[in-house]
């Protein structure tokens, strides 16, 4: 009994042994490159929780990282891999917006959660179409929800360049951008600071997720289906449907996420071309924090925490340490392959103690009735 408790204080403190694995590698290239790690970060800690703005600005950073995560667990843990989170936020943000602007002086209080669900939609919608072409077509969905990404970010250039572009801008030059929304569909913010409602939003979010998946049915077949698909088929689950409804559940998180983003913080979409312009790499990051939060809804509350602080701090860091900010991205992947790499150690490690319980509880009998002899 010791000893089991032993290896499950272990198993749950593994995480934060490879972060801090991945932290001293990263504290080695800061030596390498003639920086103070101490100093950096110091500095990258001090940029993320030093006063109230720092902290406010890193929940705001980690919210779009919790509800992509919370999407990505619910694909990961049905058995496929969505790397889309890009593009569903961006259509999640489109539908949200179109939304909005469709109904430019209604009543807040309806039309905010509105626009939130159509965000929600709109991921859904976009996370399903790998899902479907995944269970009919058997289309590799890795592929499938990258090039997803490349058309959500073509379909989002090509509508605020025209038809959704603020005609309403000064200057021969219009930049590609929606009008504002009405300032009365803003979420409530915590002032003075960029702290908004959506945080709550996510982590109540984090909550109905845990309960879906572990307390409801649905979640059970889901879950079954990610463990062994052909035992699940053979118990009568439906795998397609399975497949196309987490795809879609995955999906409608980042599109929520991507929602926030508009009514949360940003108030309208611009482009600069790319996805990262308006996601700011969430809908990847959101992948790091899933994992780190071991697919669990519960455990990403922390990880996107501590990832939004790593990318805010990572501006003080570059100011201090005269340091580039993508060292970050280094730290990220760094953090990736410890955690990812423990976690294969850990099951290999229970697999081992599995096989060595069942050899000693075979050999009983013969062991007791030679010592009988």
């Amino acid at each position: 009994m010791n000893k089991k408790f032993i290896d499950s204080l272990f198993n749950a403190f593994l995480p934060i042994i490879a972060v801090l694995l991945a932290l001293l590698i990263g504290a080695v290239i800061l030596l390498l490159i003639g920086a103070n790690p101490i100093q950096a970060y110091g500095a990258l800690i001090n940029g993320a929780f030093g006063n109230k703005h720092a902290l406010a600005n890193t929940i705001v950073k980690a919210t779009p990282l919790l509800l992509v995560g919370l999407g990505i667990a619910i694909a990961f843990r049905s058995g496929v891999i969505n790397i889309g989170g890009e593009g569903q936020m961006i259509l999640g943000a489109l539908s949200a917006t179109i939304f909005g602007l469709a109904f430019p002086n209604g009543p807040a209080i309806i039309i905010v959660p509105l626009a939130l669900i159509m965000g929600f939609i709109g991921g859904a919608f976009w996370g399903g179409i790998p899902g479907y072409l995944k269970a009919k077509f058997n289309v590799n969905e890795i592929l499938s929800t990258i090039m997803m990404n490349a058309i959500a970010v073509q379909l989002m250039n090509f509508l605020l360049r025209g038809v959704l572009i603020d005609k309403n801008q000064m200057g021969a030059a219009l930049i590609p951008q929606t009008p504002r929304l009405n300032r009365a569909y803003d979420l409530p913010r915590l002032v003075p600071t960029r702290l908004h409602l959506g945080a709550a939003i996510a982590i109540g979010l984090a909550i109905l997720v845990y309960i879906l998946l572990w307390r409801t049915s649905l979640g059970y077949r889901i879950r079954a289906v990610g463990l062994n698909a052909f035992a699940s088929r053979y118990a009568g689950i439906s795998i397609d449907r399975t497949f196309i409804l987490s795809m879609m559940l995955s999906g409608a998180f980042c599109g929520l996420a991507g929602a926030i983003q508009i009514y949360g913080l940003n108030h309208r979409m611009v482009t600069d071309g790319t996805a990262v312009g308006f996601t700011g790499s969430a809908g990847f990051n959101g992948i790091v924090a899933a994992l780190f939060g071991q697919l669990h809804p519960i455990g990403i509350i922390p990880s996107s925490f501590f990832f939004g602080a790593l990318l805010v701090g990572a501006g003080k860091l570059q100011r201090v340490s005269q340091v580039p900010a993508a060292l970050i991205t280094t730290l990220n992947g760094l953090i990736v392959i410890f955690v990812v790499s423990s976690e294969i150690w850990r099951k290999r490690r229970a697999r081992k103690r599995a096989i060595e319980q069942a050899v000693v509880k075979k050999a009983s009998p013969d062991i007791i009735e030679n010592e009988a002899r």
